[in-house]
């Protein structure tokens, strides 16, 4: 099956996915992918479906939604392997564009080295890249890459690309616990990021079962402080932990304001007071929602904050 959905992206709204990579096929075998162990390690590009197959199943998929009265924001290639992998990638976004709708690929990266895959790129509305670390001793052991890979060559196409894009690009960097979760890894990624500049830099988690069994998502205090460090460096730092609400004006469901706002990033105590205040609430609703484990309370630099309480994988 080439496309799917459309699925609801908190990022993309209404996103249909284009699967443009057979399974599993790519550059990197991360612990934390939920697509699993990757069964060919590859950096060569290759075509894998034809131009035509591609853009017929995109056209059958919109014309079956319109049908049934459905909407769609964006064509997004996001694949079971890397979709930059793809020879025909940038042709492909050309000619999805007959179809009137905005374009969308999620990358891990590690091609953006090559100037014809940052050139391919360019040619769609919204880009998310990959940056887990900036240490190559954590990239070995979170992204286990290609052996011809080099990170430093990675990180200076993701500036370069950055440099020369223009639609929208943002950075998802994927925290594990124990690997790149420590202050030293984040205020790298956190510095490098500066050089990119990207509209918003996510912070995300594993939220379905990983490659590796043993791999976990930091625990709230340690996520807030990898937030907060990031938002030293960076403009708009937003978590990507699975929630989908996104409420950034009161509803006049004060519970629902607040989950769905301390799951796109934390909040000062002072600020969930004035929620509080504003919607005439009782402030006991706080000590309800920790007590029945949707909402924790942390301190980071003598400041409380409160934090979604995060789904752990079983």
């Amino acid at each position: 099956m080439i496309t799917f959905g459309p699925v609801p992206s908190r990022r993309l709204g209404q996103s249909l996915g284009i699967n443009n990579i057979p399974p599993k096929i790519c550059s990197y075998s991360c612990v934390y992918c939920q697509v699993g162990r990757t069964l060919n390690l590859q950096i060569d590009r290759s075509a894998y479906y034809s131009l035509e197959r591609i853009t017929g199943d995109v056209r059958t998929r919109i014309e079956k939604v319109q049908a049934n009265g459905g909407t769609i924001d964006f064509l997004t290639f996001v694949s079971d392997g890397e979709p930059t992998l793809d020879v025909n990638l940038g042709r492909e976004i050309e000619m999805l564009g007959q179809f009137g709708f905005k374009t969308a690929v999620i990358t891990n990266s590690s091609l953006l080295w090559n100037e014809e895959v940052r050139k391919e790129l360019l040619k769609a509305d919204w880009v998310s890249v990959k940056m887990d670390t900036v240490c190559e001793e954590t990239w070995h052991k979170i992204n286990r890459p290609h052996p011809r890979l080099t990170l430093g060559s990675i990180l200076d196409g993701i500036v370069k690309f950055s440099q020369q894009y223009r639609g929208e690009l943002t950075t998802e960097t994927m925290l594990v616990k124990d690997l790149n979760d420590g202050q030293d890894e984040i205020e790298g990624v956190a510095r490098c990021l500066t050089r990119v500049k990207p509209a918003k830099a996510y912070l995300a988690i594993p939220t379905r079962p990983p490659a590796e069994v043993n791999i976990q998502s930091p625990d709230e205090a340690v996520m807030n402080r990898c937030y907060q460090i990031c938002n030293e460096y960076l403009d708009h730092v937003e978590y990507l932990v699975g929630y989908e609400g996104n409420s950034y004006t009161l509803t006049g469901d004060v519970e629902e304001d607040i989950l769905s706002i301390t799951a796109v990033h934390p909040m000062r105590k002072d600020a969930v007071i004035s929620i509080l205040n504003r919607s005439n609430a009782n402030k006991a609703i706080i000590q309800k929602l920790i007590k029945e484990d949707k909402l924790i309370e942390t301190e980071y630099m003598s400041k409380i904050y409160y934090l979604r309480k995060l789904k752990k994988q079983k």
